[in-house]
């Protein structure tokens, strides 16, 4: 594994996702303090860029910076004091984290003034652009977001919903949207419903998140989730908003399975599964899966954060105690989404250190939400390792991931992947555990059995894309090759 190894050196070991989006509309709440509450609620989807867009009917103000929420608004929101606002939390691809791909993006048409925040991936952006580009148009970023706005922009139909319903006809991957114009707010979800969106009230108006805990953070109560093809239209007044379909609905629904594993926070509530529930049962379901360990470990260990529920589930079915054997820096971020390497090198001893009382002697099983090359894993254990730990059993909440994603995830190529070029024990071998195990994709699918788990896009672990992407007609074959798609953008 020499070669695989140095080469991962590279790379930092979690799947990294997209961004995440806020809108609020009221005739008389702050909208803009408002959405930077929902905002910083969403910080784990995105800590490369935030930006919040205000419009009061005749003007718009946006206010876009790199960083984290807090210090985009040190010095305060948009001075626009207006009814309606979006905003956006970023994490982009490696080269893309540049001011002038922040979001949202702000134009002017003939229809007045429009912004647009976007969370997700266009498969056909290449195809999109190139139809765009020959009526004239012409590109300041390298954002997919972008074409969304110049083909919503573009579209023959007056009404700004029948804009956006004729163009999402045209478009096709991953994309849940927050839109303003002069007059109303607008939600758009895919039509599988691959990212997140959802609806909630405020005490005069109406707000949309991609995570309900947003909705919490903002004072608005969760109404229910945008509908997978579905176009929802908000106007000033506080009555109920209107709704139009482009595409089939909820019979083609494929919400990504990684918003229950680990993108989302656990107090959210996503399509109608609790995250902190399902994430219970996954360490529940490893549990069983798994009895020997009943009886052969002292304790058993989270990676923090996202590892902590299941193995508090893992503890609750086997009857081994959880202790939080890893002490987490909660001032450092979560490593991946740190845009260079110099960042990530140093992460993992920044991040988290052993409760050596707890450790020393001990046999233990850690549980973590995935391994995508194994990096993090290995250096984690080593830590562990040091500590004094007598054996080190290390349980993934996910099946191995074996496929890219081409709908907003980064996971980067196949050959990257630890899981699709080397067997589970020489995964075990590469990150010093003495048992290696993964859930099973049944007991993933158990897990999920309080929602819809047949609605779920499994496509890392099992290769069955709901989508091709059509930049790339020979997509299963770039997959199965290790080739990445070329349609991928590099903003979302």
């Amino acid at each position: 594994m020499g070669d695989f190894v140095k080469r991962q050196e590279l790379y930092d070991d979690k799947p990294r996702e997209e961004c995440g989006i806020f809108g609020a509309i009221s005739a008389t709440e702050p909208v803009g303090y408002l959405t930077y509450l929902g905002l910083f609620a969403l910080q784990h989807r995105g800590q490369e860029s935030a930006g919040i867009a205000v419009g009061d009917g005749r003007a718009m103000d946006a206010k876009r910076g790199m960083g984290l929420l807090t210090d985009v608004f040190r010095d305060g929101l948009p001075e626009l004091k207006g009814d309606k606002a979006i905003g956006h939390v970023r994490y982009s691809t490696a080269g893309a984290s540049i001011p002038v791909n922040t979001q949202p993006l702000k134009v002017g048409f003939s229809g007045g003034n429009l912004a647009l925040a976007h969370n997700g991936n266009l498969t056909n952006v290449n195809a999109l652009k190139h139809e765009l580009a020959g009526k004239g148009a012409f590109f300041h970023t390298s954002m997919d977001t972008e074409a969304l706005v110049a083909i919503i922009v573009s579209a023959d139909k007056q009404a700004i919903e029948e804009k956006i319903v004729e163009s999402m006809r045209k478009v096709e991957g991953a994309f849940s949207v927050v839109l303003l114009t002069d007059d109303k707010l607008v939600a758009v979800r895919d039509k599988f419903g691959f990212r997140p969106l959802c609806i909630g009230r405020l005490a005069d108006g109406w707000a949309v998140a991609s995570e309900s805990c947003a909705l919490d953070a903002a004072g608005a109560k969760f109404v229910r989730d945008v509908k997978p093809g579905e176009v929802v239209v908000f106007t000033r007044g506080g009555q109920r908003p209107e709704s139009f379909f482009f595409a089939a609905g909820t019979k083609e629904a494929a919400h990504c399975v990684f918003e229950y594993i680990y993108f989302a926070r656990t107090d959210s509530i996503i399509d109608g599964q609790s995250v902190y529930l399902s994430r219970i049962a996954m360490g529940r379901e490893l549990a069983r899966e798994n009895p020997d360990l009943k009886e052969r470990v002292d304790a058993v260990f989270s990676v923090p954060d996202s590892g902590t529920t299941a193995a508090i589930g893992f503890g609750m079915e086997s009857g081994v105690p959880f202790l939080e054997g890893l002490n987490k820096n909660r001032y450092v971020g979560r490593t991946f989404i740190q845009p260079t390497q110099q960042k990530r090198d140093v992460g993992v001893r920044m991040k988290l250190n052993p409760v050596r009382p707890l450790v020393e002697g001990k046999t233990v099983a850690i549980v973590d939400d995935s391994i995508v090359r194994g990096t993090t894993s290995g250096k984690i254990l080593k830590l562990l390792r040091d500590a004094g730990a007598r054996e080190l059993h290390m349980l993934i909440s996910s099946p191995p991931i074996l496929y890219p994603c081409y709908y907003g995830i980064d996971t980067a190529v196949r050959k990257e992947l630890i899981a699709s070029t080397h067997t589970v024990e020489e995964i075990r071998q590469y990150i010093g555990a003495d048992s290696l195990r993964f859930i099973s994709l049944a007991g993933l699918r158990r897990a999920l059995d309080a929602g819809d788990s047949g609605a779920m896009c499994y496509a890392c672990f099992n290769g069955d894309y709901p989508l091709w992407p059509k930049d790339q007609p020979d997509g299963r074959q770039a997959a199965e090759s290790g080739e990445t798609c070329q349609c991928r953008g590099e903003g979302k």
